[in-house]
């Protein structure tokens, strides 16, 4: 038997966290999307333990803050194309210069020195893998999926989409319904 699932990833990691904080009786507060707010003391082996137990998971605590930015950036990003109504009207440097408090400058710079790709390489894959979810599992139209996505047009979407995955969507969505149709058979 086969199962297919749907989750939200940044649900399930909030619920994760939620989980093991409470086991381990760490008062905290969730702020933004990968912030805590630890509210006491954490004894070295409490903190040893939580950090073990999330990585089963692939939650890492990032400590340095370079690091701590450029996850910022990355859930920004994820939130802004994975979130309704979350896609900016202003540029995407501004949106992310205004939410983080830095110039754009300075953000694409530390996101490329430390990740070796740009925040806009960044941001079409991740647009590119919302849109292989919108295509799967809501079988919306491409039009409609360039639409959510702010994309100025179809063709700017199939584009991006062909640089990423080799295929078009088009194409994608032949195999997707293909595949479909032989596992119901």
């Amino acid at each position: 038997m086969k199962l297919y699932i749907n989750f939200d990833g940044i649900m399930a990691c909030r619920v994760i966290l939620q989980e093991q904080l409470e086991r381990l009786e760490i008062k905290y507060q969730l702020l933004d999307l990968g912030e805590i707010e630890i509210s006491d003391e954490v004894p070295a082996e409490t903190f040893a333990e939580l950090q073990q137990t999330l990585g089963r998971y692939s939650i890492n605590i990032v400590n340095n803050q370079k690091a701590q930015l450029i996850q910022k950036i990355k859930d920004t990003i994820v939130e802004m194309v994975y979130e309704k109504d979350k896609m900016p009207n202003t540029t995407i440097s501004h949106y992310l210069s205004d939410k983080l408090n830095f110039s754009y400058g300075h953000l694409a710079n530390i996101f490329s020195e430390n990740t070796y790709t740009s925040i806009e390489n960044f941001i079409i894959i991740q647009k590119v893998e919302r849109a292989k979810k919108l295509i799967i599992e809501e079988e919306l139209t491409l039009t409609e999926i360039s639409y959510k996505l702010n994309y100025s047009s179809v063709a700017y979407l199939s584009s991006q989409f062909k640089k990423v995955t080799g295929l078009t969507p088009s194409m994608f969505k032949r195999i997707v319904d293909k595949r479909r149709k032989l596992t119901n058979n």
